[in-house]
């Protein structure tokens, strides 16, 4: 399955948000959500510590990126000011994950609901045949948000987690747009030793 070719981060809009790529004066706010240890609890990586690595994680996973000739590196910014508080990411290619994160003053309001739909109808715009989310089963905010999103459970899998080095229990969700309805998106399955469904999810 192929998707078509997309513009990389075009600008959307919501009743409240603009989703734009992040700038260079966007190096606070950067630092602001990525620095903030309730919103890194559940990521991979390690909470920036100074602005230094915020504009080197700014370089290494935003403007290089944006090189690209397809992608969806987001900044979520609020109408009011157009300053980031979060993000949205959907990776092109093998598994179509979609990834978020929001400051947490700003959690329970639906924003990360909104911003992620309006990057799911541009994905199917562009023809991406299917999108995944993974959330720590310690974190079921996230996967409401998914549910929202009209996304459903499929499995769940464990997998030591990169850099942080510790076992992570995830669950997965997927959606499939028309290109591929039942079909089932199975690398985490295949390549977890310990993988399994839940039910009543």
């Amino acid at each position: 399955m192929t998707a078509g070719r997309a513009e990389n981060t075009p600008v959307l809009g919501t009743a409240r948000l603009v989703l734009r790529r992040f700038e260079e004066g966007d190096i606070n706010a950067i630092y602001a959500i990525f620095s903030d240890e309730r919103v890194n609890r559940f990521l991979p990586w390690f909470p920036l510590k100074s602005i230094e690595e915020a504009e080197a994680f700014f370089e290494e996973r935003y403007r290089a990126n944006y090189k690209k000739p397809t992608g969806y590196n987001y900044a979520v910014c609020l109408r009011t000011n157009n300053v980031p508080v979060g993000y949205v990411h959907l990776n092109v290619g093998e598994g179509y994950d979609l990834g978020y994160g929001l400051k947490s003053e700003f959690w329970h309001q639906g924003i990360m609901t909104e911003a992620c739909l309006a990057v799911l109808k541009r994905a199917e715009e562009d023809k991406i045949p299917y999108v995944t989310a993974t959330h720590d089963v310690n974190n079921p905010a996230s996967g409401n948000v998914m549910r929202r999103m009209g996304m459903w459970y499929v499995y769940t899998y464990e997998e030591q987690w990169q850099p942080k080095d510790f076992p992570v229990t995830f669950r997965m969700y997927q959606k499939n747009f028309s290109a591929c309805k039942g079909w089932t998106f199975r690398k985490y399955w295949d390549g977890a030793k310990v993988h399994y469904v839940e039910l009543g999810l």
